[in-house]
C-alpha cells in the first residue's frame, strides 16, 4: 500500500512539473514565492495575467508538497477545475481530509457527498463528517450521528448533532453518557444542548469523585458563579489540575 501510494504521488509530482515547464513564469515563481506572493506587486498586470502566475505559484506549490499554500492559491484565481483535479487525486490515494478540503474550496457538492458517502463506508467517520458539514447535507449528517451512535462513537455522535443543532438528540446522548458514568461526553453534550440544570448535575458528580477541574467547567458552562467561586477561592489551581481529591 505504502509503495503504491508513492508511485502514485511521484506521478502527480510529474504532471504538475510538466504543467509548470509550459508556463512562461515557472523560472521566477521560486524567486516570487521565496519573497512571499502576499508581497509581490503584481499591479502591473491583466487579471488574466495575475491569474496565469498565480496558477504557476500553485503548481509549483504541489511540486513542493505544499498543498495548503496550494490550494489557497487556486482558490484566490477561481481555478475550479485544479482544485476539483486535487480533489480527485487525493482521494485515489485515500487521503480523504486533503480531498475533501480541495472539493469544499471548489464548492462542489456533488464530489463532497460521493467523498463523504466512500469515507463513511470505509469508517472513516471524521472525514464522512467534515465532507457532509462542508455540503450542507442535513440528511446525510443525520445518517452519520445515528451511525455513530449505533457504533457508539459518542464524540463524533456529539460533533453530527451539534453541526445539526439538534439539541434533543444531544440531551439524549447526554443522559445515556450520565447513566453510564461517562461524565466527560455527558458534560459536552449537555453544554451544547444548553441545558444548564444537567450541567449541574453533572458537576455535582464530579465534586463526589474529587475531579475539581472538570467540576470546574462544568460549572463555568453551568453559569454556577456560586460553585465557580467556592472552587477557586478554595483549592489552588496547580492543585486543581495535578490533584484527585477522594
Amino acid at each position: 500500500m505504502v509503495d503504491y501510494i508513492k508511485r502514485d504521488v511521484s506521478k502527480m509530482v510529474e504532471e504538475y512539473s510538466a504543467k509548470t515547464d509550459d508556463n512562461p513564469f515557472s523560472k521566477i515563481i521560486p524567486a516570487l514565492m521565496k519573497k512571499g506572493l502576499e508581497n509581490v506587486n503584481l499591479s502591473m498586470f491583466s487579471d488574466d495575467k495575475k491569474k496565469e502566475l498565480l496558477n504557476a505559484a500553485a503548481e509549483e506549490y504541489l511540486k513542493r508538497n505544499q498543498l495548503v499554500d496550494a490550494i489557497r492559491v487556486f482558490k484566490m484565481t477561481g481555478n475550479r477545475v485544479r482544485l476539483i483535479s486535487i480533489g480527485d487525486d487525493h482521494v485515489k490515494l485515500g487521503l480523504f481530509g486533503a480531498a475533501i478540503e480541495a472539493y469544499k474550496l471548489a464548492e462542489d457538492k456533488e464530489k463532497l457527498l460521493k467523498a463523504g458517502e466512500k469515507c463513511l463506508d470505509e469508517g472513516h467517520l471524521a472525514e464522512a463528517i467534515a465532507a457532509f458539514k462542508a455540503a450542507g447535507d442535513q440528511d446525510k449528517l443525520n445518517k452519520v450521528g445515528d451511525y455513530c451512535l449505533e457504533k457508539g462513537k459518542l464524540e463524533f455522535a456529539i460533533e453530527v448533532f451539534s453541526a445539526l443543532d439538534n439539541k434533543a438528540k444531544l440531551l439524549s446522548i447526554g443522559e445515556k453518557c450520565f447513566s453510564q458514568k461517562d461524565y466527560i461526553h455527558a458534560a459536552r453534550a449537555y453544554e451544547l444542548g444548553e441545558d444548564l440544570e444537567k450541567l449541574n448535575r453533572v458537576g455535582e458528580e464530579f465534586m463526589k469523585i474529587g475531579l475539581l477541574a472538570n467540576a470546574l467547567r462544568a460549572y463555568q458552562a453551568a453559569k454556577n458563579e456560586m460553585m465557580v467561586q467556592f472552587i477557586k477561592e478554595n483549592f489552588a489551581e496547580k492543585d486543581l489540575i495535578t490533584r484527585v481529591y477522594v
